[in-house]
């Protein structure tokens, strides 16, 4: 191993930690054209989760503007910083949209002598992970204070062979961000024909269809448990949980994985507790937490159906907690949804499964160029490796 003019330092002699605002609830709006607040409920392994973001007045933004993150920060949960699946932490990239930063979440921006890029990896390196999970404390909520960030201590390359090594793993997760935006271009085409169809009502051959008391002949509308239903998730803890591929859902998605699957695929998840609204399609065979609401039957139309068609009844507004935010499984099975004919399930089905397929190959792709990536990095990390 040749650390030749590497220098043994820690974070805080390079890089600026620096904690959120404390935004008040109360001022969170959900009106797409304000600004995202990251928070670490919505950062996820490696990137920000985006879609279940809270908002802030975007008029506000000028006198907040030392909390806004530019492309190429890492934000860092502070509260709660790792989970089954890995360290919650993430890089602001070149597609993000402007965002604040909120309190209890740690911003990382490299001062003179340390190669933004080379942060980034560094904050995914395994001995980082492991040092957080070594410092983090707290009964019940482990935390991490900027301090303690500050004193992580690493082995420092000369700026050019952090450059180089900043380069070649963020090759890996340019075109993991890549396929992401391309995931999700997919899965929005998706989208926008079932609002076309059965929202709108502008599916084919609409021209010619009577409309009775606004439902067309040979649709229904119904209650939602008439067409599928939704059944709280089972208990998973820690520590009962065994190296495996099966997926483990909770609240707002993949929170590490299990041996033993509890609900068969093609499966559809959308949060119970803590983190309302967010829907998911289930590919593989899963094991649905008891923070998560998962379809047990699809009686009268098919997962990809029932995926839009819970994303677009708005489940935050089904929220019967006091303290904690709860999806009340009773109150949106009485509301009443309109299901579409067989023929327009199948041809809807028809063009979901499709691009669905693409999704999953996307998918495939970022997870082999992860695996890729996570055997590079501690090797260039540590200078076993050179560039």
């Amino acid at each position: 191993m040749s650390r030749a003019g590497w220098e043994l330092t820690t974070l805080g002699q390079y890089c600026e930690v620096f904690s959120g605002y404390p935004f008040k609830s109360i001022g969170f709006t959900d009106d797409p054209n304000d600004i995202p607040l990251v928070k670490g409920e919505n950062i996820g392994q490696g990137e920000v989760l985006w879609d279940i973001s809270k908002r802030w007045p975007i008029q506000d933004l000028a006198e907040l503007e030392r909390y806004k993150l530019i492309k190429g920060d890492v934000v860092l949960a502070m509260d709660r910083p790792w989970v089954p699946a890995g360290l919650k932490f993430a890089k602001i990239t070149a597609s993000a949209p402007d965002a604040l930063l909120v309190q209890r979440v740690a911003r990382l921006r490299g001062l003179k002598g340390l190669d933004q890029s080379f942060l980034a990896q560094l904050i995914a390196s395994p001995s980082f992970v492991g040092y957080v999970q070594s410092v983090g404390r707290g009964v019940g909520v482990p935390h991490i204070s900027s301090k303690e960030i500050g004193a992580f201590t690493f082995w420092l390359p000369p700026l050019m062979e952090q450059e180089k090594i900043g380069n070649t793993l963020s090759a890996y997760d340019d075109l993991i961000d890549n396929n992401r935006r391309r995931m999700a271009l997919l899965e929005d085409s998706a989208r926008q024909l079932y609002r076309e169809w059965f929202v709108r009502l502008r599916f084919p051959g609409h021209e010619h269809t009577p409309i009775v008391d606004g439902v067309p002949q040979g649709w229904e509308r119904a209650p939602l448990e008439s067409a599928l239903v939704l059944q709280r998730g089972f208990d998973l803890p820690t520590q009962d949980r065994q190296d495996g591929e099966v997926p483990i859902y909770g609240s707002t998605g993949i929170l590490g994985h299990h041996n033993q699957a509890k609900a068969a695929a093609p499966g559809v998840v959308t949060g119970r507790s803590g983190t309302l609204g967010e829907v998911q399609y289930v590919d593989q065979d899963y094991w649905p937490l008891n923070t998560a609401l998962w379809v047990k039957g699809f009686k009268r139309v098919t997962p990809l159906f029932a995926l839009f068609l819970l994303r677009e009844m708005d489940l935050k507004q089904f929220n019967g907690g006091a303290s904690v935010p709860t999806l009340d499984r009773k109150s949106v099975h009485r509301v009443d949804v309109l299901i579409p004919s067989t023929q327009m399930l199948r041809a809807f089905d028809e063009f979901a499964v499709d691009v669905f397929a693409q999704v999953k190959k996307l998918a495939s792709q970022n997870q082999k160029l992860r695996q890729a990536r996570d055997l590079l990095l501690p090797r260039l990390m540590n200078g076993e490796l050179a560039v």
